[in-house]
């Protein structure tokens, strides 16, 4: 398989490349670190990934750079069969109440220039007769609650996009994967408790990647939280405003 990867240097976006590598897929990192794509590109090619691992600049948050990146990665791999989105931004909720510039600059990079990107990325595919666009959500997309009030807004835009991509283009040979992790123990959640089911990083990238080989439209990880947030869908308004899951 030809992947591009935006966001492959760290946690389950870095787990994932390493399977894909560990299997003999031919990658392309994008990122807008190119020192720490290039350490990544190193470790991939130790790991067994078909050829060199080119890296191409793309940063996130200048959307008129998505298109060339893309294509650079299109030409470096002589075609594209995936895109594989992992970055994103984090921050708590009482990060983004307190920091009104910070909770805007997440919406607009976790939803609207994602979003971006993913337009850019589905042409491509679709140029090539089709493909795989995986794409990291989140389970705090679910459902409104009080932690992740913001954050979870950007995602629940962000998988209403994916599904909506999915209905449309399935039928064309894109096979759109939207992936909603729970807690997973990374730099990202650093800090932070973790509940009792918190996952890692290698066994959230083995469930994606078995998501992406099959084309499955959702998968969450770790598998507990399907059940999870079927229960907190099903709890009604008021319950909601009094727990603070």
């Amino acid at each position: 398989m030809r992947v591009a990867f935006l966001g492959a240097t760290k946690g389950m976006g870095r787990a994932l490349a390493r399977l894909m590598a560990e299997r003999g897929d031919s990658i392309c990192l994008l990122g807008r670190r190119l020192d720490d794509l290039e350490r990544s590109a190193t470790d991939l090619e130790v790991r067994g990934a078909a050829g060199t691992v080119p890296c191409v600049s793309c940063d996130l948050e200048q959307p008129e750079g998505f298109v060339r990146a893309i294509d650079e990665a299109r030409d470096a791999l002589g075609g594209l069969d995936a895109v594989v989105v992992t970055a994103g931004l984090f921050a708590t909720q009482e990060e983004l109440e307190s920091d009104p510039q910070l909770a805007e600059r997440l919406a607009r990079v976790d939803f609207a220039s994602t979003l971006v990107f993913c337009e850019a990325a589905k042409k491509a595919l679709l140029e090539e007769g089709g493909g795989t666009l995986c794409v990291f959500s989140s389970v705090a997309g679910e459902r409104g609650r009080k932690p992740v009030i913001i954050y979870g807004a950007a995602k629940a835009g962000l998988t209403r996009y994916l599904e909506g991509l999915d209905h449309k283009h399935r039928a064309d040979g894109l096979r759109v994967v939207t992936v909603k992790p729970g807690f997973v123990k990374t730099s990202m959640t650093a800090g932070l408790e973790p509940p009792p089911f918190a996952g890692e990083p290698d066994d959230v990238a083995r469930r994606v990647l078995r998501a992406i080989d099959r084309g499955s439209p959702v998968v969450y990880a770790p598998a507990p939280w399907r059940f999870i947030m079927a229960v907190i869908r099903a709890l009604p308004r008021a319950v909601m405003r009094r727990v603070q899951f």
